[in-house]
């Protein structure tokens, strides 16, 4: 067959077998079969050790027939074969053949087989039933499975009706009909890394000879992938770069001198130094694009209100966008604050040289909506805070200069970009983060961005301790609430998350649940519907299964309304002023709630995540998570954060419903993990060590063939900067690609899925 590429239709190469592999797979092009890699290999070589094959799993062995028999069978008429196949140590599974004619001419003993079924037993024996084979060394002139009969033997992961010998069967359909293949890869960048062409990586992956084989190949199709990643990246800042962007120079004594001089505290020297770097990007004309990371607490927010002033004392407009109304509420209500009267234009004890604010929330009234649209629009409000409503079409801006956005990870692309369109002249963007990134993930996803990351904390930041609380045991649930009350005696605030919402109707939590003296509570699971969806969940959260048994009930996961009712009947919390914060309440009700816990006039505020990012309350310093094996560790790392914000030390009790001990598994490791340390980016490390590439992407990465097939982010890095300095280098050197139109062709596709998923999103 001639003309088959990567983008051909399996059906046109493979007939029927295509269209089961694209049910069960979502294998539809031959590029789509091809970069499906085998999860592992076996050398028909080594023994394989039938003992430790896994019942009711899809398995691929090497043996020697020891016996072959044919006998009637019992239950039915007809004859049935009953093949012994031995292992190099002696142990046997059985291949059984109720139709077995064919077979016994070709599986008799001696002959050495390579085998692939799924396992099962009868009686005490292990046993493959009608298995697909093929006889090593076989004369008969039979095509399927040969390639079996060579080098190492790719096992892929099961397909449903697609047995693994049908599959290489396809796969060497494939093989033989593809034509040389146009390379993405520049043949210098090829020559300099030491790469094969992209069709001998294939064949090493899917038929390699050693184990060397399938380790070059594999490495081969890592480095496209994150070349090209990075090559997109690479042209997309230098587009950024061509547009111009109005320089927004230092002004003297301006309102960035001004509130320096009125901050009650110091900068510290990364502050410092951060701060130089905004200033430096701001008065280029070419538009920053920095991200800013750093713990939580580390100072983030003055200085990209910092940044936002020099630009209002430049002549621009600052937007800053936040991913909750809780959130945008209070960086409204924080950066007013610190800017008291250099906040008041126009109006009596204003500051001469000040601004004024505008806020802008989905939940406002119409004539607070028009009030602060104006504002925006005639330029009087230099600073705009807002959620997605900053991005609604009529609102407009007189001259935004500075884009910033809180929390990047909570927004889409097509989010930001909207915002940056909203500005005459492309504006400079300054992305916040209090997620900590490891290294490879910001190279892969803010590779375009220049990156700051402050990791001392303030001056005056007390340390937070953290302990795992097993519900199984009483005496530690009893002092939770006990540390609770105490801290609230002593001047503190607590926080009190849950999983999820609940219903204001919902039973009180059974007796001996978590919130009480008992252990740990069985119900009924929470049902999907239930969860608490304030914002986007952690990926890596585990989900309550709803197949279990019926004998076999899932703890119940505490819900805000049922929690806020068992504390006010506590005898060591009953005392205590509680509210309850969620993203069903309004965003006036969330506002009203939050301003009393900011006020003193809540004691314990049980919330669900809604609280997680950029809540600043001086006086919490206890932080109660429940069902926290519920959670994955960035978010644990977040809600901590929340916390001994205000001088005084933090405590963070993480309460599962498990023993708590390690055999538990690693939703509860996490939690000691999330205890073992307070540093950020050693905890955003593990959890980058046990979450798919494409949860931690998120947003960045669009789907399609833009997700990350074959990189580990965890483990890639040598290759990743490697990539990352060889795709720089090649778009510096031709912009327009003009030399590399196959790779040219490649980031165009990927734009074209991008801006697909954008329009559906």
């Amino acid at each position: 067959m001639s003309g088959v590429d990567l983008d051909t239709r399996l059906r046109t190469v493979v007939g029927a077998t295509a269209a089961r592999l694209e049910t069960a797979r979502g294998l539809r092009t031959v590029r789509d079969l091809l970069d499906f890699l085998p999860r592992t290999y076996l050398d028909p070589a080594r023994p394989t050790a039938f003992a430790q094959l896994p019942h009711g799993e899809d398995v691929v062995v090497v043996g020697t027939v020891r016996a072959a028999t044919t006998r009637q069978m019992r239950q039915r008429r007809g004859r049935m074969l009953v093949v012994d196949v031995e292992d190099e140590v002696g142990g046997t599974i059985q291949l059984t053949f109720f139709k077995p004619y064919g077979h016994q001419d070709r599986l008799v003993p001696g002959a050495r087989v390579v085998c692939s079924g799924q396992v099962g037993s009868y009686g005490r024996s292990l046993q493959l039933t009608h298995p697909d084979y093929a006889v090593l060394g076989d004369s008969s002139g039979s095509t399927s499975g040969g390639w079996l009969l060579g080098g190492l033997v790719p096992v892929y992961p099961a397909t449903p009706k697609v047995s693994p010998i049908v599959h290489g069967d396809t796969l060497d359909l494939v093989l033989h009909a593809l034509q040389e293949l146009p390379d993405p890869l520049p043949q210098e960048v090829r020559d300099t890394h030491g790469l094969p062409g992209l069709r001998e990586a294939y064949q090493l992956v899917h038929r390699p000879q050693r184990e060397a084989d399938h380790r070059r190949g594999r490495w081969r199709l890592k480095f496209q992938e994150a070349f090209v990643v990075q090559a997109a990246l690479a042209r997309a800042r230098l587009a950024d770069d061509a547009a111009a962007a109005v320089p927004r120079n230092p002004v003297e004594d301006g309102l960035v001198d001004a509130l320096l001089g009125r901050l009650p505290f110091d900068l510290t020297q990364g502050q410092q130094t951060v701060l130089g770097e905004l200033r430096s990007d701001l008065a280029a004309d070419v538009p920053m694009h920095r991200l800013l990371q750093g713990e939580v607490g580390s100072g983030k927010t003055v200085l990209a209100l910092l940044a936002m002033l020099a630009v209002v004392d430049a002549g621009g407009q600052a937007a800053l966008l936040a991913p909750t109304e809780v959130l945008a509420a209070q960086h409204h209500r924080a950066i007013t604050a610190m800017l008291g009267p250099l906040a008041e234009a126009g109006m009596l004890g204003g500051d001469d040289r000040a601004t004024r604010l505008a806020l802008l929330l989905g939940s406002q009234t119409a004539a607070e909506r028009r009030e602060n649209l104006l504002a925006a629009a005639s330029g009087s409000a230099g600073i705009v805070v807002g959620t997605h409503a900053l991005i609604q079409d009529h609102v407009q801006f007189a001259e935004l200069g500075l884009v910033v956005v809180d929390e990047q990870h909570r927004f889409g692309v097509e989010q930001r970009d909207a915002l940056r369109a909203k500005a005459e002249s492309s504006p400079h963007v300054l992305v916040m983060t209090a997620t900590p990134i490891p290294r490879t993930v910001a190279m892969t996803v803010y590779g375009d961005m220049e990156t700051s990351t402050l990791r001392e904390l303030p001056r005056g930041r007390r340390p937070i301790s953290t302990h795992v609380v097993p519900g199984g045991r009483p005496d530690w649930v009893g002092r939770t609430w006990a540390r609770v009350a105490e801290e609230v005696r002593t001047g503190g605030q607590a926080y009190v998350v849950c999983p999820r919402i609940g219903q204001e109707e919902d039973p009180d939590l059974p007796a001996g649940a978590t919130v009480g003296p008992g252990g740990p509570t069985v119900g009924a699971p929470a049902g999907p519907t239930d969860q608490a969806t304030d914002g986007p969940a952690d990926q890596d959260r585990a989900v309550p299964s709803t197949g279990v048994d019926e004998e076999v009930q899932e703890p119940t996961l505490h819900g805000v309304h049922q929690v806020a009712r068992a504390l006010q009947q506590l005898p060591a919390t009953a005392p205590l002023r509680i509210a309850t914060l969620h993203g069903r309440l309004s965003g006036e009700d969330k506002d009203a709630v939050m301003r009393r816990f900011a006020a003193g006039e809540v004691d314990v505020l049980v919330a669900t995540t809604v609280i997680e990012v950029g809540v600043d309350v001086p006086d919490a310093t206890t932080m109660v998570v429940l069902d926290a094996d519920r959670f994955g560790i960035s978010q644990l790392h977040q809600l901590r954060g929340r916390v001994g914000r205000g001088g005084r030390p933090g405590l963070c009790l993480l309460v599962t419903q498990q023993a708590g001990g390690p055999e538990d598994g690693p939703a509860v490791e996490r939690l000691h993990q999330v205890a073992s340390t307070t540093d950020g980016f050693e905890l955003a490390r593990l959890d980058l060590e046990t979450r798919r590439e494409g949860d931690v992407l998120g947003a960045s990465q669009s789907g399609g063939r833009s997700g990350l097939r074959f990189l580990r982010l965890a483990r890639d890095e040598e290759l990743i900067v490697a990539a990352h300095e060889a795709a720089w280098e090649t778009v510096r050197a031709d912009p327009d690609l003009e030399r590399h139109p196959v790779l040219r062709r490649e980031l165009d596709q990927l734009d074209t899925e991008r801006a697909a998923f954008l329009e559906r999103g």
